[in-house]
């Protein structure tokens, strides 16, 4: 077939000189004769039509005066189409010169002329070749006669470069492409309609609505009209506002046109030039911004001192930026005002800080602002000067110093342990010198103190948290000895001489606080002053030492499994300093990690003076903590605590189904203790300490308790006797009897030698906790025997000894979780505990029913008690010149509630907490405030009273809920109005996440997180509520993966958990506590890997050690996640400075032997 087939006539004659290989340029189907002849006749025929063209029309105009419009339309399209083309040929013929004198013809206007001139087939189907291989379709398609035009789909998408059309007369026909321009393209994205999610939409729902209310009637006057009448719509009241003058600068419509122009910084138009149309009316919404606007900068001007008042106009910036534009802008730029970025909202409020520290040098709250901001447009080296700078004007600003310190923890790029501790060291020695007087430039600030103690606990635990427990626990040791057994003749000298006194001592070699043979620096140095002693070569009795196992326990395991199981089993062994052994000939070469041996510049920076006595026990309580010890949840509940964050028990369910009284006895904060850092998904190797772990912490009580007062000595043998109860606690929830027995054994020998103490025998706190141990271990009759046994030496004291009512309290919980879980029906044991209480005579044991006449007496007892002491609160009679102290009544209140509970009903025991809170919250008289002492002030007793008693009362609605049938609104409502107020408390979040997982719908709880979340700056709430969503997302999956398609499910599905849980992850790390909590990083990662996001969960590892450099379990979890990439964690490790415990290159060692 010919390339054209219009000149098929092909010719036979060939060129024999033309080589082969070129006749593919040559076309076969061109003659010249013929295209030299056609050109010639075009041209005479162009020539002799032109002067007739020009009178045809004129003659057509006149003619067809209705399609004027339709003309002038044409001639507008072909104008534009000329100005697009940048080059034209001069002999192509163009419509403005050929063809205007026809109208425009569609292709179903072609049916009408001419004649089919052949049939259609498919040239496949040719049997012989033609000469004519081609015919013209004349068939009309309908869709062309309903849309006289063709289907935009079937037309190729190309840029016109000329007017003709192929195949059509250029003088009698042509073709009109309708083709939509931009300009009706962006008059259409104009009149697009507003949607929901428009600017201008969400600004209008953020303003206040404008109530249309009925105008009253005229006094006097009938109302004739049969409705009442309705004032006009907003709109027309800002119309005829701007028909009166009036704007938001003349809002009384009294100023000229003048004043009005001069108000807004404009000036008056010239003479003779056009008046310009009124403004246009302004949003509301803009007139507040601007009202509020002015009203900040008039205070500010008037009081530039006012350093909330600058506070409060930083933050007021976003709500500016979120707002309609430019105040009194039109509404049509209102988008275009508003894609101002997040950089140019920072500026401003940066610009308007500078101005704030410039009015008020001195204010640190400002500074510390500024640097926050600051933080996302400075360089990291331009923002750590200017943190040292403002820490070298204000040295003895405590809470200045930590948040540079938590500054320099989180900075990756400049980030290393070695440097943070040294910060850490600083930052102690200076605030130290302050504090006694040695920097004369700057005095102590109230609370110095107590800050610096915080400042030293915050950095024992960075260095576990960085895996470097050797060294936090010889800054444990060094703050013990320097606070405890410091000599008498140093007492007096500053604290830089003291510490160099220590020095000698520390470097001596002497024993320490918890190793075996301490004496203490006070003993030491009078023995030194005295010629020195011996150290006697005492055989050691345990020579025989069990052979260390094979570390390596399958071969077949990956290496990266190999060297996560190494790490956790020395992390939970190797965290005792190592000292060389003097009875057995050793010296420091003899040690294996030389990272194990801590030398005393890491700690002597970081010795401070503790002169108080609650802080001297406070010490040795986060001591005891640290090493793993039940302690006071409230300890680690503020804020700023969520950095220690790490353990993923604390969002445990620790409800137990035979103990739902008594199982919130023992709570965890969430810190891990020492030894036991693993991955979040790990195990813990065992229920406490290793054997030198349990060795040391027996040994430093043994040391410590002989120097403190008897109620010191009673608090820390009650928190000995917890941490025994919490070991058997946990062997138990193992179901391990074998190791439940053994640990048992152990923790009732510790407990008796306890109570064999003369000063303990009387402690019926102790012998509460010894009486628990023996129930727990199953042992109940000798657990009663032990109650009664306690009740018969203290009932005496009745009501009024909170260690009575405590103890009551439990024996009459345990009794009812025994009948309630053999299914009696009667709980007279506890009801006769509890009178016996209130009747404060002698007690027996129980052995039959109680008298009616008993239960009336103990209830009036009961009354009478609560309302004489919930009132007061305070020890002690009035007049006196000794201190007073906050009355314990959690136990008195929660026994009174348990009897009405037993006696008379449910609701009875709820009025009984309703008056006890009503009872505490109500503030005390200034009198009795500056009486209370400590540093457990009125408010904060109050606080933590209250929360025991929210959690008693969830507790038990809990239990009658199970137990009988009853509304759960009643919890809920106790649930979420105890959580309003103590938004930390983790027993109660435990509770109400465990109540709202009983429902399908989890709107109400979503919606419950939400409004507790945005007023609370804790992470607790936001760390719950993502479980929460964790939890029902494991539900919803189980019944998905069942199959069980015939039977009922035990939810409903639901689609976009995993997106709702990622939104709860960023906005909780977007909080300002929730940036720097390692727990929350790592439960982020670990969800988007479990979710097969495995890139992503990466990616979020990355972005975490932004934040969080020094977290080593997050380094443990990216190896266990992310295995390919074990060597680069460690490498990342390594040169960051963390603990590694094991190199890659030893576990290749020990996989050789």
């Amino acid at each position: 077939m010919a390339l054209f087939p219009a000149f098929a006539a092909l010719s036979n004659t060939k060129d024999e000189n033309s080589p082969k290989d070129l006749e593919w340029l040559s076309n076969q189907s061109f003659r010249t004769d013929d295209a030299l002849s056609i050109h010639q006749r075009a041209t005479e025929k162009a020539n002799e039509a032109e002067p007739a063209q020009t009178s045809r029309l004129v003659t057509k105009e006149r003619e067809d005066k209705n399609h004027i419009s339709s003309k002038k339309k044409k001639k507008e399209k072909e104008k534009k189409k000329k100005k697009r083309k940048k080059h034209k040929k001069s002999g192509e013929p163009s419509p403005a010169n050929s063809g205007s004198d026809s109208d425009t013809i569609y292709p179903s206007d072609l049916l009408k002329k001419g004649q089919d001139e052949g049939s259609f087939v498919w040239l496949d189907d040719l049997q012989t070749p033609t000469d004519r291989p081609f015919c013209v379709d004349r068939r009309a398609d309908r869709a062309n006669w309903e849309y006289k035009s063709l289907y935009r789909g079937d037309i190729a998408r190309y840029k016109r470069k000329g007017s003709s059309s192929l195949g059509l007369n250029p003088r009698s026909q042509a073709v009109s492409w309708a083709e939509s321009g931009p300009e009706k393209k962006k008059s259409d994205r104009r009149n697009r309609p507003v949607r929901y999610f428009s600017p201008s939409v969400r600004q209008h729902l953020r303003s206040d609505g404008q109530p249309v209310l009925p105008s009253p009637p005229p006094e006097g006057g009938a109302i004739t009209s049969p409705f009442i009448p309705v004032p006009p719509c907003l709109e027309v009241e800002v119309e005829g506002m701007a028909k009166g003058q009036s704007s938001w600068v003349n809002p009384l419509g009294v100023y000229d046109s003048a004043t009005s122009l001069w108000l807004q910084g404009k000036g008056k138009a010239e003479h003779g030039r056009a008046e310009e149309p009124p403004p246009a009316p302004r949003d509301p919404s803009a007139a507040l911004l601007a009202e509020r606007v002015e009203d900040f900068n008039r205070r500010l001007r008037e009081n530039p001192e006012d350093t909330h008042a600058w506070l409060r106009f930083v933050r007021f910036q976003d709500e500016v930026a979120s707002g309609p534009g430019a105040f009194g802008d039109p509404p049509e730029n209102e988008t275009e005002r508003r894609k101002s970025s997040v950089r140019a909202t920072l500026e401003k409020k940066v610009a308007i800080l500078d101005r704030a520290v410039d009015s008020n040098p001195g204010c640190v709250e400002l500074k510390l602002e500024r640097l926050r901001l600051c933080r996302e447009l400075w360089e990291p080296a331009v923002l750590l000067k200017e943190w040292k700078k403002l820490v070298f004007v204000h040295p003895n600003s405590a809470p200045l110093w930590k948040k540079y310190l938590l500054f320099v923890q989180s900075h990756f790029s400049t980030f290393s342990v070695s440097k943070v501790n040294g910060v850490y060291g600083k930052c102690l020695s200076t605030l130290a010198a302050v504090q006694d007087g040695s920097m004369v430039s700057h005095d102590a600030l109230p609370g110095t103190e107590e800050h610096m103690l915080g400042i030293f606990l915050q950095q024992c635990h960075f260095l576990r948290q960085a895996g470097h427990s050797e060294k936090a626990v010889c800054l444990f040791q060094g703050m013990l000895d320097f606070t405890f057994f410091k000599p008498d003749t140093v007492k007096d000298l500053p604290t830089r001489q003291q510490v160099e006194f220590f020095e000698t001592f520390w470097d001596s070699g002497e024993p320490r606080v918890g190793e075996r043979g301490a004496r203490g620096w006070r003993a030491w140095m009078t023995q030194q002053e005295r010629g020195g002693w011996l150290q006697p070569n005492e055989p050691d009795d345990e020579d025989d030492e069990d052979q260390e196992e094979s570390e390596v326990k399958d071969m077949t395991w990956p290496k990266w499994k190999i060297w996560l199981d190494v790490e956790t089993s020395r992390e939970a062994v190797h965290w005792l300093p190592w000292r060389p052994d003097k009875t057995k000939g050793q010296s420091v070469e003899d040690c294996e990690d030389p990272d194990r041996q801590v030398l005393f510049d890491d700690i002597g920076p970081s010795m401070i003076r503790l002169v108080r006595p609650d802080l001297q026990l406070c010490l040795l309580l986060s001591f005891l903590h640290f090493l793993g010890l039940p302690a006071d949840p409230s300890c680690y509940s503020a804020p700023s605590w969520s950095v220690l964050l790490d353990d993923l028990t604390l969002l445990e369910e620790v409800h137990d189904q035979d103990a739902p009284l008594t199982s919130y006895d023992l709570l965890v904060p969430g810190v891990s203790p020492v030894g036991h850092m693993t991955s979040l998904q790990g195990t813990r190797k065992g229920a406490g300490l290793c054997k030198q772990g349990e060795e040391f912490l027996d040994n430093m009580f043994q040391m410590i308790l002989p120097l403190l007062p008897a109620q010191e000595r009673a608090i820390l043998s009650l928190h000995w006797i917890q941490y025994e109860k919490l070991k058997v606690l946990r062997c138990a929830r193992g179901r391990n009897k074998k190791r439940l027995k053994a640990q048992g054994k152990r923790s009732k020998r510790l407990a008796k030698r306890l109570l064999k103490e003369p000063e303990n025998r009387g402690r019926l706190s102790l012998w509460r906790e010894y009486a628990h141990l023996e129930w727990l271990l199953g042992n109940l009759e000798e657990a009663r025997k032990v109650f009664d046994t306690a009740l018969g030496l203290g009932v005496s004291g009745g009501l009024a000894d909170p260690a009575l009512c405590d103890l009551c309290l439990l024996y009459a919980q345990l009794e009812v979780e025994e009948a309630w879980r053999v299914g009696s029906v009667t709980s007279s044991p506890a009801v006769y505990v509890l009178a016996k209480l209130a009747e404060g005579s002698s007690y027996a044991p129980f052995s039959g029913q109680l008298a009616p006449v008993a239960v009336l007496k103990a209830r009036k007892t009961y009354e009478q008690a609560v309302e004489s002491y919930l009132p007061g609160l305070v020890e002690g009679a009035s007049g006196l010149g000794h201190a007073k102290k906050p009355r314990r009544v959690k136990g008195l209140v929660g026994c009174y509630a348990l009897f009405q509970y037993l006696t008379v009903g449910i609701d009875a025991t709820d009025a009984v907490y309703n008056l006890a809170r009503e009872r505490l919250e109500q503030q005390p008289n200034t009198a009795a405030q500056e009486q209370v002492v400590g540093e457990l002030d009125w408010t904060r007793s109050t606080a933590l009273e209250c929360e025991a008693l929210a959690v008693q009362r969830a507790a038990l609605l809990r239990h009658h809920t199970d137990a009988s049938v009853y509304p759960l609104g009643h919890l809920r409502l106790a649930l979420t109005s105890a959580l309003v107020r103590f938004p930390s408390s983790a027993p109660l979040w435990r509770l109400y996440v465990q109540v709202e997982n009983r429902y399908h719908s989890a709107g109400r709880a979503r919606r419950f997180f939400h409004s507790v979340t945005k007023v609370s700056a804790s992470v607790v709430p936001r760390l719950f509520a993502i479980s929460a969503e964790q939890r029902r997302k494991q539900l919803v999956d189980s019944v998905q993966r069942a199959g069980s398609y015939g039977d009922t499910l035990s939810t409903l599905p639901e689609n976009g958990l995993s997106n709702r849980i990622r939104c709860l992850f960023e906005n909780a790390i977007a909080t300002e506590h929730g940036v720097h909590c390692p727990l929350l990083w790592r439960m982020y990662m670990n969800f988007l890997v479990s979710e097969g996001k495995v890139e992503t969960g990466r990616g979020i590892f990355y972005k975490a050690l932004q934040d969080i450099p020094w977290a080593k379990g997050l380094y443990m979890d990216a190896a266990q996640l992310f295995p390919d990439h074990v060597q680069e964690f460690l490498d990342l490790m390594t040169e960051k400075e963390l603990r590694l415990r094991v190199p890659m290159e030893e576990v290749d060692i020990l996989l050789e032997d």
